[in-house]
């Protein structure tokens, strides 16, 4: 259970705060970011047609972050081998966990924030990414025969995210879960812009931030609509709503020592719209690799890696607002496969609202408990998932 500091709220500072224009209004407060004890660590410095074209600056902030990755992994916490399956588990520390990842809380100001969600770009020219080994939870979503990236910052604080590209009307039901999240995007079509504004997320943009927290890497080769990042360090500190909830647990963890029952696999295959992507288990770093295409995929810390791979296969149909545009069916029920301490746990996901998280069960009907740590959320379409053993 995360201990919440109990804040009174305060008129916002204008010297730090920005007001947020085109969202619904609230009040914003700047938010000191505490760093949590550890390794300070410096990041390395469809539809273009739907972008913002605003933001100019182009020299990328360093950032100043309490980081726990390692080259290829994030460091993992000790393991012992599970009762049933003969694969290694992570072992939760007792007493209270940040929400996201099932982890030792070491900051109760970091756990009192709001969940800062950012639309990550995909595409080739916008590789190797910024911030991915340092989200709590990333959802992969299609989209236009490519896949985008729904990254969750909590826990930790990255500094530079990216590249930041636009919204898609299946981020609405996807991301209600989080209790009102700030959500970093690009910007999108009248259509998508309307449902991100009516909605309770929290939308930052270029527009809506006046800039502030945006900046521009214009690098060779690449085309402008794959340049645009952001700071998470800047988005909190000055547009954190003064009441705005931190998130709740999406999902349930493990307890100390705790064995499990799944089948031994050594990933996971997954067919996504105009990408395959790889997930194969590390047993000495005790997190999952990605690949894409038959190559290793990378942000600015390493190999992308976690300790869950979670895939629920989820029917897409066209959104209201493109109908090129696939629009993953997110409330309901389906196919879940969970990927964890190197084995699967074969069951089905459920989801009645879009501000509930989704419920994993296995196949006898009990909840489908993970290795605590930061999770992948695969959303394939039926029948794209192939388990390796």
């Amino acid at each position: 259970m995360i201990h919440v500091l109990h804040r009174t709220p305060r008129t916002p500072r204008t010297t730090r705060s920005h007001p947020v224009h085109g969202v619904r209004r609230r009040p914003v407060r700047s938010l000191a970011l505490l760093a949590a004890g550890g390794l300070i660590v410096a990041a390395c410095g469809g539809g273009g047609g739907d972008e913002e074209s605003a933001v100019t600056t182009t020299e990328a902030p360093a950032p100043t972050t309490t980081e726990a990755a390692v080259t290829s992994t994030t460091s993992a916490p000790t393991t012992t081998a599970t009762a049933d399956t003969d694969t290694p588990t992570t072992v939760a520390e007792a007493g209270p966990t940040f929400a996201l990842t099932g982890l030792p809380l070491t900051d109760e100001a970091l756990a009192a924030r709001p969940a800062l969600v950012a639309k990550i770009d995909n595409h080739p020219q916008a590789r190797p990414q910024f911030g991915l080994n340092r989200a709590d939870i990333v959802f992969e979503e299609n989209v236009e025969n490519l896949t985008r990236f729904a990254a969750v910052f909590h826990s930790q604080d990255p500094g530079r995210i990216g590249p930041i590209r636009s919204g898609r009307t299946q981020d609405v039901d996807l991301l209600g879960s989080f209790s009102e999240p700030l959500f970093v995007w690009s910007g999108g079509n009248p259509a998508v812009t309307r449902a991100i504004n009516d909605s309770d997320l929290v939308g930052l943009s270029p527009s809506t931030t006046r800039n502030v927290g945006f900046f521009r890497d214009q690098r060779p080769g690449v085309d402008r609509e794959h340049t645009l990042f952001g700071t998470t360090t800047e988005f909190w500190m000055n547009f954190t709503p003064i009441f705005n909830p931190p998130p709740t647990p999406q999902f349930e963890y493990r307890a100390p020592d705790e064995a499990f029952n799944g089948e031994q696999a050594s990933g996971v295959e997954l067919e996504m719209d105009g990408l395959d992507v790889r997930w194969t288990w590390d047993r000495d770093n005790a997190a999952y690799l990605r690949e894409q295409d038959g190559e290793p995929h990378f942000d600015d810390l390493g190999q992308v890696n976690t300790q869950n791979v979670v895939v629920l296969e989820v029917e897409y149909r066209p959104s209201p607002a493109d109908s090129r545009s696939p629009e993953a069916q997110t409330i309901g029920t389906g196919t879940a496969y969970v990927f964890t301490g190197g084995a699967l746990i074969r069951g089905t996901w459920t989801r009645d609202d879009r501000t509930q998280p989704f419920t994993l069960t296995d196949e006898n009907g009990s909840v489908i408990a993970l290795t605590p740590g930061r999770t992948w959320v695969e959303l394939p379409r039926i029948g794209n998932t192939t388990p390796l053993t």
